[in-house]
């Protein structure tokens, strides 16, 4: 196929980028070792607008950095934040050709209407609204050209940046960041896989009245090209002026949307952006992107409940049982004690019996920044930590979903929404669980990493 992974693509990518980023480096560089200052806003807005421009995984990564606290300074995370919801799309030429091969050369046929103008544009692909010839209206997802070769250029690039800022700050080993971004990011360009695991999350929530999820439409669909039903709701952002019990409601709905298939099936969505849901008039939410989702054995999520116990009852044996069972490894005392400071943070309103904010210090910048800036200097002086694989897209999904609910200023008795779905907690029945709804769903390959041959 002539977008699968090739040498010349790789080396058409590698010019395409570099040449793109090459004179923004330069800048950074500029300030950090020469002194120049720069205009670090109008810098952040030329960044977003050469990330969109060359599309693919540089640009998903930019997302992922808006979103983790401390990563970058806010100017570049207020302006790629934009990245996620509203990138350049590509034009009509580009749909025809990529459509023609796709359904083939009559493929409009197939259709008894569809938009020209996308929806939505995003960094791997772009979604065009469409009606069925049953009336249908349909949402397909287009697959940006080469972007297998752009997915393995772009790792190869990120490998190098991640080891150059290591050189600077080696608060944390960024080897197993990037693997799993690396195994995330190829996973994202099934379109196969992500129709699968759709299926999975109307396996798994199809119980909750406020979460919809779409139907995908197989006859419709190839492994870059993603059909399924169109779901009507607004932006977040267009809701959060709304009464406090409409916005308390949104927020509940999306708590139990993301972590109803955390710990009972080991799933979780690990992309929550603002770009990946919308919200219906009876304050339901819609999950809309389903390319990056992560699969974790039951004794990961048996750990994520033993370090909330841990915590709960100031039992500092579980708590390191808990971090092993992550994956982390030479746990000293001094660095357990630093881990357990973000812990507390990221488990704070879940300890906390009364109905509060998700957050109530602190409010005016990026959800957790001060402590993770405050984790970041003392993980330095201590020789820095490196994560285990899972545990990168979890903490992202908690952030991310924490920086929701600070928008929403939603005020809800957290530790009870948690507590309904911990309470009867089985590591056991979980497997199982687990097993049929994969079954079921035909999730390929849908074991978590860790049970996998370590590759070379």
């Amino acid at each position: 196929m002539a977008d699968d992974d090739s040498l010349p693509g790789r080396i058409k990518r590698y010019a395409r980028v570099s040449t793109t980023m090459g004179g923004l480096a330069a800048r950074v560089a500029g300030e950090r070792y020469l002194g120049i200052e720069i205009d670090r806003s109008r810098h952040a807005a030329d960044l977003t607008k050469a990330l969109g421009g060359i599309k693919g995984p540089l640009m998903k990564v930019a997302q992922l950095l808006a979103t983790i606290p401390n990563a970058l300074p806010q100017e570049y995370a207020n302006e790629l934040a934009a990245l996620q919801s509203n990138a350049p799309a590509m034009g009509w030429p580009f749909v025809k050709r990529r459509m023609a091969s796709e359904l083939g050369e009559h493929w409009e046929s197939r259709f008894k209407r569809f938009d020209h103008e996308a929806a939505r544009a995003a960094s791997l692909g772009q979604v065009h609204h469409a009606i069925a010839k049953d009336g249908r209206e349909l949402a397909c997802k287009l697959q940006y050209p080469d972007m297998g070769s752009a997915v393995e250029a772009d790792l190869n690039q990120l490998k190098f940046f991640l080891s150059m800022y290591e050189r600077y700050d080696r608060a944390v080993s960024t080897d197993e960041v990037h693997a799993e971004i690396a195994e995330r990011l190829r996973e994202e360009l099934d379109y196969t896989r992500e129709a699968a695991h759709i299926r999975l999350y109307q396996l798994m929530l199809a119980d909750e009245e406020g979460v919809a999820i779409p139907t995908p439409v197989p006859e419709l669909s190839t492994g870059r090209l993603l059909t399924m039903t169109w779901l009507e709701g607004a932006p977040l952002l267009d809701v959060i002026k709304q009464s406090a019990a409409s916005r308390n409601a949104i927020a509940r709905n999306m708590f139990r949307a993301w972590y109803i298939p955390f710990y009972y099936y080991g799933v979780i969505h690990g992309d929550p952006h603002l770009g990946n849901y919308t919200v219906r008039a009876d304050d339901g939410i819609n999950l809309l992107d389903f390319g990056c989702v992560r699969i974790f054995d039951a004794t990961f999520v048996k750990g994520v409940i033993d370090l909330y116990r841990a915590l709960d009852r100031n039992d500092p044996d579980l708590a390191v049982a808990a971090y092993e069972s992550w994956g982390f490894k030479k746990l000293s005392p001094e660095l357990i004690e630093v881990l357990n400071r973000w812990a507390r943070f990221i488990y704070a309103p879940l300890l906390d019996d009364r109905k509060r904010r998700i957050q109530e210090k602190h409010e005016d910048g990026v959800y957790g920044r001060a402590i993770a800036d405050e984790v970041h200097v003392e993980l330095r002086r201590l020789g820095g930590v490196k994560p285990p694989r899972e545990f990168v897209f979890m903490d992202r999904a908690a952030l991310g979903l924490g920086s929701v609910f600070t928008h929403l200023k939603a005020e809800i008795n957290w530790h009870r929404l948690f507590h309904e779905l911990i309470d009867d907690f089985d590591a056991d029945a979980l497997a199982k669980r687990q097993k049929k709804a994969l079954d079921t769903a035909k999730v390929p390959q849908a074991i978590a990493p860790k049970t996998r041959k370590k590759r070379s």
